[in-house]
Order: structure tokens, then C-alpha cells, then sequence
């Protein structure tokens, strides 16, 4: 199946400048959702792999919900994958420099609206996102309060974790193909030695992408969804100021 157009996209924001333009590259596309109060703390939620599917938006929704105002910036501006070949050939056609760009450009947007009580944001991402949740939070430094990675992997992944100030609460399971527990248990303590910054890593009896409850591939596990699920908003209420 063809990758296709998705209809989420309900805003747009500037995005830092770089060397060599593009059509449209100096303008983000995302889905935002505000909270019933009409305000509320900022938090970024990053596509998984496939795109900005109703999974993501759904997210947002939810955290809207919770009170916050929630931006999922539109990585691959507007396409959406429909199998893991394809989803996975998407993945590798964006640059990590690229993300952090549309994701920086994100911040500082939703920073500046009117609606935002918080003077941080906090950031939440699945499987590529959750990756890109990382590099977030070592580029932007201060500017992001708390991470939450879910099975971070991909290009997004930094190297060097010595920029964040953000507190990190990550999320993997114990049968994650794509990361194993060893890997992610090294990571944990790279990013607490490299930044000093508050870790707390959570695994699970649950594979990759144990969170999406569309289950395009079949991994979703609904206790181990919930109990991370609230692990991860009752952080971002206690973290993002």
C-alpha cells in the first residue's frame, strides 16, 4: 500500500533558517490540541515512524485532556505509512538534523503562544520519537523540562546526552526487538553520568510499541500501555512549569 496524505494537520509554525532552502522548508505543519480552560503547560508529542497518524493525534487529545497543550509537529509533512517496509523507508529519508530543526522551531512557537502557562516545555515521543525526544532535550537544554521517551530508537538518538537539563522518564519493554534492555539500561546511565540530569527508566513484559493502541503490528499491551501512560502524565504535571 502507497503511503498516503494524512488530514491531521490543523497549524503551522516557523522554523529556524537553514543553508539550503527547500520548497516550504521554512514552515512547520503539526496538529495542536488546547485543553477545555483554553490554557495550560506546553508539551511536544513526536510521531512514531508511521507518521502523524490518529494514534498521535489521539495523544495529543489526551493530553489535552489532561490540561496541557499539546503539539505533535508533522515530520514528514503530511505523509503517513501504511507497513513497517514502508514506515521504515520513511524513517531513513529524515535526517536527524532535519527533525531537530522542525522540532526546535515547535518549541519556541508553542513557547510564545498566549495559551501556554509554562515557561518549559516537556516533550513525549514514541519508537522514532522517542528518540527524537532525546535529541530534544540535549540541543534545547533548558527549554525542555521533562522527557519522556517511549522505545526510543532511530536517527534521532543522540550520541552525546551532556546538553540536557530536562528530567528523563523512559519507557521500553523487556521483548523490544528493536532495543533491547541492555541497551536501554546502558543508555540510562550514559544520560545520568553525561548530563547529571534526574533518569528514571521503566521496562515492561511487553514488546516495541506496547503503547499504540491502533496496533498496527500487533505489540499493543493495554495494562502495560496504562500503567506507563499514567507513569508519564502525572511526570509531565509534576515537571513542566
Amino acid at each position: 500500500m502507497m503511503a498516503s496524505k494524512t488530514p491531521h494537520q490543523n497549524t503551522t509554525f516557523d522554523l529556524p533558517s537553514k543553508d539550503a532552502s527547500r520548497d516550504g522548508d521554512q514552515v512547520g505543519h503539526g496538529y495542536l490540541a488546547l485543553p477545555e480552560s483554553g490554557s495550560g503547560p506546553a508539551v511536544i508529542v513526536i510521531q512514531e515512524w508511521w507518521g502523524l497518524v490518529d494514534h498521535i493525534k489521539d495523544v495529543c487529545d489526551r493530553l489535552a485532556a489532561e490540561g496541557f497543550v499539546a503539539l505533535a509537529p508533522d515530520l514528514y509533512g503530511g505523509w503517513i505509512a501504511h507497513d513497517g517496509d514502508e514506515a521504515g523507508e520513511m524513517m531513513q529519508k529524515l535526517p536527524a538534523e532535519e527533525g531537530a530543526r522542525q522540532l526546535a522551531g515547535a518549541v519556541d512557537w508553542l513557547l510564545a503562544r498566549e495559551e501556554v502557562t509554562s515557561t518549559t516545555v516537556g516533550a513525549i515521543g514514541f519508537c522514532m520519537g522517542g528518540g527524537f525526544v532525546l535529541a530534544l532535550a540535549a540541543q534545547q537544554g533548558e527549554k525542555v523540562s521533562a522527557a519522556v521517551p517511549f522505545y526510543g530508537v532511530g536517527q534521532g538518538v543522540p550520541g552525546d546526552f551532556a546538553g540536557v537539563k530536562a528530567a528523563i522518564q523512559g519507557h521500553y519493554g523487556e521483548q523490544d526487538s528493536m532495543f533491547s534492555v541492555e541497551d536501554a539500561k546502558k543508555q540510562e546511565q550514559q544520560i545520568r553520568d553525561e548530563s547529571g540530569a534526574e533518569v528514571e527508566y521503566f521496562y515492561y513484559d511487553a514488546p516495541h510499541a506496547f503503547h499504540n493502541d491502533d496496533d498496527p503490528q500487533g505489540n499493543y499491551r493495554p495494562e502495560a500501555a496504562a500503567l506507563a501512560w499514567g507513569r508519564a502524565v502525572a511526570f509531565l504535571k509534576e515537571k513542566v512549569r
